[in-house]
């Protein structure tokens, strides 16, 4: 194609233009380096000011990076189904989130998270507790790093064990002895409360049952729901209501909250709940302030206290365009100081165990110093990609048991049975 001479010194100049905003984009003011990360979340407890300020130490260390944090509905099933909608159609749109402990195999497998081992080797995960760091192994490999601890405890009405002579109970048989000893002589009191409504929060209960007489619902990825073990403690949950009368058939409804209510009105001697439960009561005007005691959850003779793991951890969407800086939030975030800092203005527990001898945290926080045995004994809930589904077999299975449905025996073969055919899907 022949052109004027005209046209070739207008291409010359317009091309020489191009040329020059080209270099002019290739060295950016200083500002522009910076890489923004998304981190999502769920709505955090406590004041978010503190949270904010944490975010600023990290981005004041680490000036190439700006954190935005993007928050979930406070309901843990809704953040699942938007990280499921979500990480199934690849989005890059976050880099870092914060899970549910159960869901990390199931992202694991599905290849959503990205593998956090160099940032937790072998030799640095001894500085967490044992369980959460067990919960996100997948295949060998570490896809998460343990954020904040949670697991169930026993609160009790102090005032009414000393009023009695009574010291917290090592036992299921104590608490049941205790319970019934001090509602006859105190009429209108609920023994023990705990949380029995069809959802999670059942399963979570009646593993502590199960895992405090020695039974479990995987071993070795073998199916061990159907055990004897497994019948007397599910059993027992049933006598509760039933047989001893020591907990009220209402429970068959409860959730956290219901029960937190009940037992901060006054009304319970026992309760099963997580550790949130504690600063609620020892608040101005609580009706229990000064008067509740926190345990280990009692065990069967012969066996450990077993409470569920519970807690949140962090990983990295494997689709990230920023994954290095993402490891570097994520240790920042799940480091000694962060953690620390959360515990003392959010509240959340740290996953640390060497915070749990800080001076400061003692001296400002003496209920979460003595934690650290639940959290040292805590169980998680089956290690498996099919968590969820087979969590949605228990709960109607578990609360068939408690609203004398089925037998204890009977949930158990339904159960296994259910679960075997899950199972089969991964062969």
């Amino acid at each position: 194609m022949i052109r004027s001479k005209g046209a070739q010194i207008l291409y010359l100049f317009l091309f020489s233009i191009l040329v020059l905003q080209g270099c002019n984009r290739e060295t950016p003011p200083v500002e522009n380096d910076q890489v923004t990360i998304v981190f999502k979340h769920g709505k955090l407890a406590g004041d978010p000011e503190a949270f904010e300020t944490l975010i600023e130490k990290f981005e004041e260390r680490n000036p190439d990076i700006k954190v935005k944090g993007e928050v979930l509905p406070s309901l843990s099933d809704e953040q699942h189904q938007f990280y499921v909608i979500n990480l199934e159609g690849k989005s890059s749109d976050f880099d870092v989130f914060a899970m549910d402990v159960i869901w990390v195999p199931e992202f694991a497998r599905a290849g959503w998270l990205r593998d956090v081992s160099n940032i937790l080797p072998t030799d640095k995960r001894a500085a967490f507790f044992k369980a959460p760091i067990e919960a996100a192994v997948f295949q060998g490999k570490i896809y998460a790093a343990p954020w904040y601890i949670d697991a169930g405890v026993l609160y009790y009405r102090k005032d009414l064990l000393e009023k009695y002579g009574f010291t917290p109970p090592g036992t299921w048989e104590d608490l049941v002895y205790i319970a019934s000893e001090i509602t006859r002589r105190e009429p209108g009191l609920y023994g023990f409360i705990w949380q029995g409504k069809q959802y999670e929060g059942l399963v979570c209960n009646a593993l502590e049952y199960m895992h405090s007489h020695g039974g479990d619902i995987l071993k070795d990825g073998r199916i061990v729901f159907d055990s004897i073990d497994n019948r007397q403690a599910l059993e027992f949950m049933e006598d509760l209501i039933y047989k001893y009368r020591v907990t009220p058939e209402l429970v068959t409804t409860a959730v956290e909250e219901t029960t937190r209510h009940i037992f901060g009105t006054g009304k319970a001697i026992f309760m099963r709940n997580w550790p949130y439960a504690w600063n609620i009561f020892e608040r101005d005007g609580s009706i229990v302030k000064g008067k509740v005691g926190v345990s280990l959850l009692p065990s069967f003779p012969g066996y450990q206290s077993s409470p569920t793991l519970g807690g949140w951890h962090l990983g990295i969407n494997k689709y990230s365009d920023h994954p290095k800086e993402a490891e570097r939030f994520i240790e920042f975030m799940t480091s000694y100081e962060a953690q620390k800092t959360l515990s003392l203005t959010v509240g959340y527990k740290p996953t640390r165990r060497k915070l749990y001898r800080d001076s400061d945290l003692i001296r400002a926080q003496p209920f979460t110093a003595k934690l650290y045995d639940a959290f040292e004994q805590a169980i998680p809930r089956p290690i498996t990609p099919y968590y969820m589904m087979i969590s949605q077999i228990l709960q109607p299975e578990f609360s068939a048991i408690i609203s004398r449905i089925r037998k204890p025996q009977e949930a158990l073969e339904s159960g296994s049975k259910q679960i075997e055919f899950i199972l089969q899907l991964e062969d």
